[in-house]
């Protein structure tokens, strides 16, 4: 039988491949149905694996399968600083969140590559900035970069607008952002700064609320020219100055602290209760965890209030709404919401004047030929 050929592998090769997706011997031998002493012979040299093993094992590990036939392991780039602070797993991560990191590294030399070609900028459009300097500040220099005024951040319908729009402009800043699913429990987001173009991810399963959140936390690493990965959040604790500097920069960008005085105080008698909650989230398309965070930073209310309220809503944060829209969105709209307009719009460009093939540019897009033209037909610029 053709899948019972053994094949040889460098067993360098064959443990780093089974490590740098993130699986346990334990996981590789309940995948294969096989035992630990076979697999240790696998690693050892002193076993050969069948051909029907890689196939499997290469679409565990979503590398291509001739990576088993390589002569030693492949170098690449190291892993994002990991600011999670999560206990006994500092730089240990899901096996689909590695999956997701090694995707937006590959598409961060796709993109640098393709806007090469068509003469495209990648150099991100902003001043870094340093650590000792006030994030309340930079926040709001960054709301008038960025056209954000209380009118028009009011005006959106709906959180889905307001992000958009300020993907749009990090984009045009030549800043891609994209939006894979990860566990929440492991990352919320991470951001690449080492190369160019600089790549936020975003954890579509998150509420789209947190969403914005994490978008801006991550843009705030740019700023401070940090790659790094972590679960942007509104804890009291945070421990890290870099994490409380960008939960601060997030959190002034979105809700001011000029705009949200003025709010409070005229609400004061009734703030923490669920109406009010409500309004404030509707009108300026931010979780109530992050408003009942601002209350408490301003000395609105106390801690206990705060713990109190924000038990109300920890359950609502997450995912709920997504889960009711899920798996009804259309191939070419989903691979929009992933990729970005920019992104695709380079691909499309690439294509359009012949630089990459048909079959690079569905590759590149993860997409099929059905939804082809109409993904690039939304994207061109």
């Amino acid at each position: 039988m053709p899948g019972s050929i053994k094949i040889e592998v460098k067993p360098e090769v064959f443990k780093w491949l089974r490590t740098s997706a993130g699986w346990t011997v334990e996981d590789v031998c309940k995948r294969l149905k096989t035992s630990v002493e076979t697999l240790n012979g696998f690693e050892l040299g002193e076993k050969t694996p069948t051909l029907r093993q890689l196939k499997d094992l290469s679409q565990a590990y979503k590398r291509p399968l001739a990576a088993f036939l390589l002569s030693k392991p492949i170098k690449e780039k190291t892993m994002p600083k990991d600011y999670r602070m999560l206990p006994g797993k500092k730089n240990v991560f899901d096996k689909k969140t590695i999956v997701v990191l090694r995707k937006a590294r590959s598409l961060q030399e796709i993109g640098s590559a393709l806007s090469r070609n068509i003469n495209y900028p990648t150099k991100p459009k902003v001043e870094r900035v340093k650590i000792y300097e006030k994030p309340d500040i930079i926040a709001d220099e960054y709301r008038k970069i960025f056209g954000m005024t209380e009118e028009k951040q009011r005006k959106f319908k709906t959180p889905y607008e307001l992000f958009n729009n300020l993907r749009d402009i990090l984009e045009d800043m030549n800043i891609l952002v994209f939006l894979f699913p990860m566990p929440l429990e492991d990352a919320r987001g991470f951001v690449l700064t080492d190369e160019s173009p600089n790549i936020i991810v975003v954890n579509s399963k998150d509420s789209i609320e947190a969403r914005l959140f994490s978008m801006m936390h991550e843009f705030a690493h740019i700023l401070l020219g940090e790659t790094a990965i972590d679960l942007p959040n509104f804890s009291l604790t945070t421990r890290n100055e870099i994490e409380s500097w960008c939960n601060e920069f997030a959190s002034s960008f979105l809700l001011p602290k000029g705009i949200i005085i003025q709010l409070f105080d005229s609400k004061r008698d009734v703030l923490t209760e669920t109406k009010t909650l409500n309004t404030f989230s509707r009108k300026y398309k931010v979780s109530k965890a992050m408003i009942l965070f601002t209350m408490f930073k301003l000395n609105y209310i106390t801690k206990r209030v705060y713990d109190d309220v924000l038990e109300r809503y920890k359950p609502k944060e997450i995912e709920k709404k997504e889960k009711r829209k899920g798996g009804g969105i259309p191939s070419d709209r989903r691979c929009l919401s992933e990729l970005g307009t920019k992104f695709v719009s380079i691909v499309a460009n690439n294509y359009d004047k012949n630089h990459i093939t048909y079959t690079d540019a569905l590759n590149y897009l993860s997409t099929k030929s059905k939804n082809f033209d109409k993904v690039l037909a939304r994207a061109r610029k």
